[in-house]
């Protein structure tokens, strides 16, 4: 068995979903702007290092407080049609269905909430989706409780560990995996073949002096400061695609 890893937020997609999805929950909730109050002062406490990055996600989800499970459910599959599949990359998508044409078994590998992984991977036919394991509750907390680590640099090694063969040999012959992020590196070691998308300076070195492809299709942002500015009109619910 052989596996092709993806992760989702600018490698599937432009764009950080977190922010995406609190935009279009916003933008249909408006009061919900009121977590602002809470967030604010978690980022800056983030900031100096006073909070770690799991609880800051768990202050950030604020804004889903009171949503019912059937509220949320119906949210989450709006969004995946609406703003996910019009903004994947048609070159990752192309990537996808080649590595499903191999044979590779699929995984969708996020630091993103699960409640929309899974929804996201279960629409483009991945055979498994993993994300931050955010706990559901009727209706939703201030502070959605987190099972388990953020998803984000080894933590993705581990969450997927029960998939692999018991016998590692790495980098895992015949694998793939695809990431924007340094965080990633890890996961991209991991394989045999690591491809990297839109990588920042320090990957990119990094993948030019080890000889890992590098993808970058056509994006809405030319610069990290419009990506920036994008996801802090997200973050207000005032984002529009172009």
């Amino acid at each position: 068995m052989s596996f092709a890893i993806f992760d989702l937020d600018q490698t599937l997609l432009p764009y950080d979903t977190q922010v995406l999805f609190c935009n279009f929950v916003l933008k249909q909730h408006p009061l919900r702007r009121a977590y602002l109050a809470l967030f604010g002062p978690a980022a800056i406490l983030k900031a100096a290092h006073l909070l770690s990055t799991r609880t800051l996600k768990r202050v950030f989800l604020s804004y889903l407080r009171g949503l019912s499970q059937p509220e949320l459910e119906k949210l989450v599959s709006s969004f995946v049609e609406q703003e996910v599949l019009p903004t994947l990359y048609p070159e990752l998508l192309a990537e996808v269905e080649r590595q499903r044409a191999a044979g590779r078994t699929l995984i969708l590998n996020s630091a993103s909430p699960s409640f929309y992984v899974g929804a996201i991977g279960s629409r483009l036919g991945f055979h498994h989706s993993i994300g931050t394991a955010v706990r559901l509750t009727d209706p939703m907390p201030f502070f959605p409780e987190i099972d388990g680590p953020n998803n984000k640099y080894e933590a993705k090694l581990l969450a997927m560990r029960h998939l692999m063969p018991t016998e590692l040999s790495l980098p895992l012959p015949g694998a793939w995996a695809y990431s924007d992020s340094k965080a990633d590196l890890p996961l991209l070691r991991f394989v045999e073949n690591p491809v990297t998308i839109h990588p920042d300076p320090f990957l990119a070195n990094i993948a030019e002096h080890e000889h890992w492809p590098i993808l970058t299709p056509p994006r809405p942002h030319p610069t990290r400061f419009a990506f920036l500015k994008d996801c802090t009109l997200q973050a207000l619910g005032l984002f529009r695609r172009p």
